[in-house]
């Protein structure tokens, strides 16, 4: 699969359609697929599943050559892969220039323990990927985000990750990806103590009178 610091994957073409052939073509370890863009006629193909998922994290940014009887050398990337009943049933493979930029989704990873968790907070993420436009040389496997900063109540937004030059990201800067909560019970704890206070006045105030 790896040839140097190249990365190549085999496909076959596909010239049945049916449901029972795709059906066979999983039941060999296969999966179908088509490659498309670039201006050229799109070409229906079968790859291995399990060396096509060694592909799955990284492919979405990093180009490989996808080798086709008939069509040779082919630098794509994953653009993307779909599921039936938590199984891969179908990929799309873009064709791609080393030269044009290209615009795919990319994973974010969040690193670092968020301050506020230590205080009784919770962290929760709310965006996994981003979208992300330049040449498919320069494009990076994933985008960090450090959490450790934040405090209860503290959001991390697009505006700031660290974006690589040359690299658009295609995100509102407002967007949030990761916020620092007070756990629920906790909050509701709190927001009946006032009233549990105001009660007990409101009785001695009764009892007084």
């Amino acid at each position: 699969m790896a040839k140097g610091n190249n990365v190549q994957l085999t496909a076959q073409v596909r010239n049945e359609f049916t449901r029972g052939s795709r059906r066979a073509l999983r039941e060999r370890g296969g999966v179908p697929g088509v490659v498309y863009g670039g201006g050229d006629e799109s070409i229906p193909v079968a790859v291995d599943l399990k060396e096509t998922a060694k592909l799955f994290h990284t492919g979405r940014s990093e180009v490989f050559h996808l080798d086709i009887p008939g069509s040779g050398q082919i630098p794509v990337l994953i653009k993307d892969i779909q599921k039936r009943r938590g199984n891969v049933a179908h990929i799309d493979f873009l064709r791609i220039s080393m030269n044009k930029p290209v615009r795919v989704s990319i994973p974010v990873e969040y690193h670092g323990t968020a301050a506020g968790t230590k205080t009784g907070g919770i962290l929760q993420t709310q965006v996994t990927e981003l979208e992300v436009e330049g040449l498919p040389g320069e494009l990076p496997t994933a985008l960090e985000a450090d959490v450790s900063s934040l405090e209860i109540g503290d959001k991390l937004t697009v505006a700031d990750i660290q974006v690589p030059k040359g690299i658009t990201l295609h995100a509102s800067d407002e967007e949030v990806l990761a916020t620092v909560i007070v756990p629920r019970a906790v909050e509701a704890a709190e927001t009946e103590a006032p009233a549990d206070a105001d009660e007990a006045a409101a009785e001695e105030k009764t009892d007084e009178s």
